[in-house]
């Protein structure tokens, strides 16, 4: 009788990232999101929004092709990993994919909810989000602990998302 094979997404997920790529990915996540926070604040309100809006997209990448396609992951596949010595040990890529939706999630609120509610001088819903998404990305660029990562395990710990049927990167 022939081994069962683990379906495609449990495959890819097997081979492993190297945790360097996501962290380096939040590092200029956090940057973009500090300066549009800092936007926000100023009162440059259009730039702010359509800062954040690019942020939006680069963080939908991320989640629906997942963090081996996003373009931070290629930049440092092509010209930062081979700089650097090999990783110590891999990680699933399917908690960073799953930590970039919630950004998205979290990011795509501040677009939508400032374009229908727009506030006076200083956007406060466009400033909010941003600054809940750059202290994710600063944890994460800054000392390695990531709150997407952290609410998807607990997720699959309670059976509410099963690894084998997450999207994966």
């Amino acid at each position: 009788m022939p081994t069962p094979q683990p379906d495609s997404a449990a495959r890819r997920s097997s081979a492993g990232i190297d945790p360097r790529g996501p962290r380096f990915g939040a590092g200029i996540t956090a940057v973009l999101l500090l300066i549009d926070v800092f936007l926000g604040l100023s009162g440059l309100t259009t730039a702010a929004l359509v800062l954040l809006a690019v942020v939006t997209l680069l963080f939908a990448w991320g989640a629906f092709a997942g963090v081996r396609r996003h373009p931070y992951g290629w930049v440092f596949a092509r010209f930062v990993r081979p700089r650097l010595a090999p990783p110590t040990e891999l990680e699933d890529a399917l908690p960073p994919t799953f930590a970039q939706g919630v950004g998205f999630v979290i990011a795509l609120l501040g677009v939508v909810l400032q374009l229908l509610i727009p506030t006076g001088p200083v956007p406060v819903i466009l400033v909010v989000a941003a600054a809940l998404a750059f202290v994710a990305a600063f944890l994460n660029s800054a000392f390695g602990y990531c709150l997407g990562c952290q609410i998807y395990l607990l997720l699959v710990r309670t059976g509410i998302v099963h690894p084998a049927r997450t999207a994966e990167g």
